[in-house]
C-alpha cells in the first residue's frame, strides 16, 4: 500500500489542546511527519490559533485580531496551555518534522516568509521543511512574491477546477481538500498538473484505507498514530 505522508492537523490535536506546544509535541512523540498550525497576525506577530475568536479554544473572548499581544499570551488554550507564538512552534519543532503553515488572516504572507526565511538562514532549515497554505489567494499570492522557493498549499473546501489556474500561474506544490471533495477524478486532475494531493482531516481508519487506495500523497489527522501505524 502507499506510503501517506502524515500531517498532525493542529498538532496531535486529537490528544492536546489544538495549535498549543503540548499537541506540537506530542504528534512529534507519534512520529507525524508534518505538524499543520494555522496563524493570526498580531501587534506584528504570527499567533497560532484557528479560530477568529478566541470563546472556543481559550477562556477568552472576542476576536483574536483585536486583542492585545499580552492579553492573548494570558489566556488558557487548554490544560494550563498559552498560545504560543509561531516562532515557538518552529523551535519547538526543532527541525524534527516539516511544518505547515496555515494563514489565516491578512498580514499573515510578510511574516510567515520573514520567519521562514530566518530559520534557513540562521537556523539551518530547509524550505522543502515548510509548506505554506492558505484558503486566501492574495496571501498566497504575496508568499509567492516575496519567495519563490517557498511551497506553496492551495485549500480547498468544495469542488471547483479553477484552483488549477492558481496552481499553475504562481507554481503551487500541493492542494489541501477537504474529505468529501477528495474523489479519484478529483486526485487524478491534480496529479496530471503536478501537485501533491493532501486530504483533511481524517479520523477513522476506513477513511484513511479508502484515500490511500485512490492515491493520496497524505493525510491530515488529529491523531497522528492512525496513519504512522498504518
Amino acid at each position: 500500500m502507499k506510503e501517506l505522508i502524515c500531517f498532525a492537523h493542529r498538532g496531535a490535536s486529537g490528544h492536546e489542546p489544538e495549535n498549543t506546544l503540548a499537541a506540537v509535541e506530542k504528534a512529534i512523540a507519534l512520529r507525524a511527519d508534518w505538524i499543520e498550525v494555522d496563524v493570526y497576525a498580531v501587534a506584528g506577530e504570527l499567533i497560532v490559533i484557528h479560530d477568529e475568536r478566541l470563546e472556543r479554544t481559550t477562556n477568552g473572548a472576542g476576536y483574536v485580531r483585536d486583542a492585545s499581544l499580552s492579553y492573548l499570551r494570558s489566556l488558557d488554550a487548554g490544560k494550563g496551555q498559552r498560545i504560543p507564538t509561531l516562532r515557538e512552534v518552529f523551535d519547538s519543532v526543532d527541525g524534527r518534522a516539516g511544518i505547515n503553515v496555515e494563514l489565516k488572516g491578512p498580514k499573515t504572507a510578510g511574516l510567515a516568509v520573514s520567519l521562514i526565511e530566518e530559520y534557513v538562514r540562521e537556523r539551518l532549515w530547509n524550505y522543502e521543511q515548510f509548506i505554506v497554505s492558505s484558503f486566501s489567494r492574495r496571501q498566497l499570492r504575496k508568499v509567492r512574491k516575496l519567495n519563490p522557493q517557498i511551497r506553496l498549499g492551495i485549500l480547498i473546501d468544495r469542488p471547483r477546477r479553477r484552483y488549477a489556474i492558481f496552481a499553475r500561474r504562481y507554481h503551487a506544490y500541493s492542494v489541501h481538500a477537504q474529505i468529501n471533495i477528495a474523489s479519484a477524478r478529483f486526485i487524478a486532475h491534480a496529479h496530471e498538473r503536478g501537485l501533491k494531493v493532501f486530504v483533511y482531516t481524517v479520523n477513522s481508519p476506513e477513511d484513511i484505507d479508502r484515500l490511500r487506495a485512490l492515491g493520496v500523497d497524505g493525510i491530515f489527522t488529529d491523531f497522528p498514530e492512525l496513519i504512522v501505524s498504518r
